[in-house]
C-alpha cells in the first residue's frame, strides 16, 4: 500500500494521485495523508543520503561527462503574526511565495545513455557536492578525463573547477553562446544577419575566438549605453571574461558534447513535471523530499528502496 501511494504521489499531485489510487485500486485515500505518505519517504531518503567525496585510485572510465543546471520552483513561507514578546496576535498563518533554485547534477561515462542524477535546493558548494558523487559512482577514478558543459553562470565553473581541478575541463554551451551572438548579429549585420551569424559561429567552432572578438569589436556601443540595450557589449564581454571555455574544435573531434542539452531535458522530467505543476507551491523541506523522489526514480534505485523499505518492516 505504501508504495502504491508514494508511486502515484511522487508523478502526480496529490488530489490527483488520489483519484488514481481510487480508480486503479478501489482505495479512497485523503489528500492529507497522500501527502504526508509520499513526503515522509522522500524525508527518509533525503536523510539516509550519504555523497561519495573520494576518488578512486583506479578501475574507472577513461572519459567521463558531467552537467549541471539550475531552474526556478515555488516555494511557500508560512509564519504567524506575532506581538513584540512574540506572542500570535493573528492565528491565521501568513503565506510569503518566493522562487528558489532547485539544481541537478549528471555524470555518466562518454557513450554511455545511463547518467547518474543528483539534486538539491542547495547552495553551490552542496551542488558541487552532488556533482561529484555522481561523477564517481558512474565510473570516475584519478586517471579519467572529465568533460563538462554548462552555460555561462559562474557557479557552474566555479564548481567544476573545486570539485575536479585540472582533472576536468570546461565548456560553455554552445546554444547558450549562439543566444548571445544572435542578439548582437542584428547590430553587427542588420542587412545580412544570417551570414555574419553562421560566420560567427563557424569561426567559434574553429576556435578562432579571437576573429569572433574581431567582428564583434567594431560595433560595440558605448559606455552610455545601458547593458540592456547593448547586445555586442555583452556578447563580447560574455567570450572575453571566459578564456579556455570554448575549446569546441577539440571537443568535436573527441565526439565531446558541445551543449548541455542532457541537464536541461533532465530538468523537464526529474524536476519541472511534478514540483512545477499548476497552482504548485512548496514549503522548502517538502520539495526537497519530492526531489529526493524524484531523482531516485531516475537513477532507477526504486525497486531497490522498496526491497530494503519492506526488508526492515519485517
Amino acid at each position: 500500500m505504501q508504495r502504491r501511494i508514494v508511486d502515484f504521489g511522487a508523478d502526480e499531485s496529490f488530489s490527483k494521485a488520489c483519484e488514481k489510487m481510487k480508480e486503479h485500486y478501489g482505495i479512497t485515500i485523503p489528500v492529507t495523508s497522500m501527502q504526508s505518505i509520499t513526503e515522509s519517504h522522500g524525508g527518509e531518503i533525503k536523510g539516509n543520503e550519504q555523497l561519495q567525496a573520494d576518488i578512486p585510485d583506479e578501475g574507472g572510465a577513461d572519459c567521463l561527462i558531467a552537467e549541471m543546471d539550475g531552474t526556478m520552483v515555488p516555494i511557500v513561507d508560512t509564519f504567524e503574526k506575532t506581538d513584540e514578546g512574540g506572542k500570535p496576535i493573528d492565528k491565521r498563518k501568513t503565506r510569503q511565495v518566493r522562487w528558489k533554485e532547485a539544481r541537478l547534477t549528471l555524470s555518466h561515462p562518454k557513450g554511455s545513455v545511463s547518467p547518474v542524477y543528483g539534486s538539491t535546493l542547495g547552495d553551490p558548494d552542496e551542488t558541487g557536492d552532488q556533482l561529484a558523487h555522481c561523477a564517481i559512482l558512474a565510473g570516475l577514478d584519478q586517471q579519467s578525463d572529465i568533460h563538462c558543459v554548462g552555460d555561462g553562470a559562474l557557479w557552474i565553473y566555479d564548481q567544476v573547477d573545486r570539485v575536479f581541478g585540472a582533472q576536468a575541463d570546461f565548456l560553455i554551451d554552445f546554444y547558450h553562446l549562439c543566444d548571445y551572438l544572435s542578439a548582437a548579429a542584428k547590430r553587427c549585420a542588420p542587412e545580412d544577419t544570417s551570414v555574419w551569424m553562421e560566420q560567427q559561429k563557424q569561426r567559434m567552432k574553429e576556435n578562432d575566438v579571437s576573429g569572433a572578438l574581431k567582428a564583434l569589436q567594431s560595433h560595440i556601443e558605448p559606455e552610455s549605453v545601458p547593458d540592456k540595450d547593448a547586445p555586442v557589449r555583452k556578447c563580447y564581454r560574455y567570450i572575453l571574461n571566459r578564456p579556455g571555455q570554448f575549446d569546441y574544435k577539440g571537443a568535436l573531434d573527441a565526439d565531446l558534447p558541445i551543449g548541455s542539452g542532457e541537464i536541461e531535458s533532465a530538468h523537464r522530467y526529474v524536476i519541472q513535471k511534478r514540483l512545477k505543476i499548476a497552482g504548485a507551491w512548496w514549503k522548502e523541506n517538502n520539495a526537497e523530499n519530492i526531489l529526493a523522489l524524484r531523482t531516485l526514480r531516475a537513477n532507477n534505485n526504486w525497486d531497490d528502496y522498496w526491497a530494503n523499505y519492506y526488508d526492515k518492516a519485517a
